[in-house]
């Protein structure tokens, strides 16, 4: 699990976003609980996530509406297969509008950059 806790901010919300392989739908599930046991993500406002399976795309909004398919998006555009990325969302007070999904997908490249740099 790799885990990039302050990947970025914008208007007081804070993101981090984690990710690592996973070959099923159960082991996605686990893996965002294991990250949950974390008490700063646990305490989240949102915790979305996605990640391309051999039986099909999954994804979980956790409440911010279409953040999930943005993260599939961009899984599918690099071809990463069986990879789950997690963005989290502290908010901040102020609500970003469509920036969010601008975050989301700043977050998620933070996170393919480093595994990138790193693989």
């Amino acid at each position: 699990m790799k885990v990039i806790e302050n990947a970025l901010s914008d208007r007081g919300s804070k993101y981090a976003v984690a990710g690592g392989p996973v070959s099923s739908s159960d082991e996605a599930r686990a893996f965002v609980k294991e990250l949950c046991r974390r008490k700063k993500f646990a305490k989240a406002t949102h915790n979305t996530w996605a990640v391309l399976l051999p039986d099909g795309p999954l994804k979980n909004d956790d409440g911010e509406s279409g953040a999930g398919i943005v993260i599939l998006r961009m899984l599918e555009r690099e071809g990463l297969e069986g990879h789950i990325v997690v963005v989290t969302r502290w908010f901040g007070g102020v609500k970003l509008g469509g920036d969010r999904f601008r975050r989301v997908q700043d977050a998620v490249r933070v996170y393919l950059d480093d595994l990138g740099a790193s693989g």
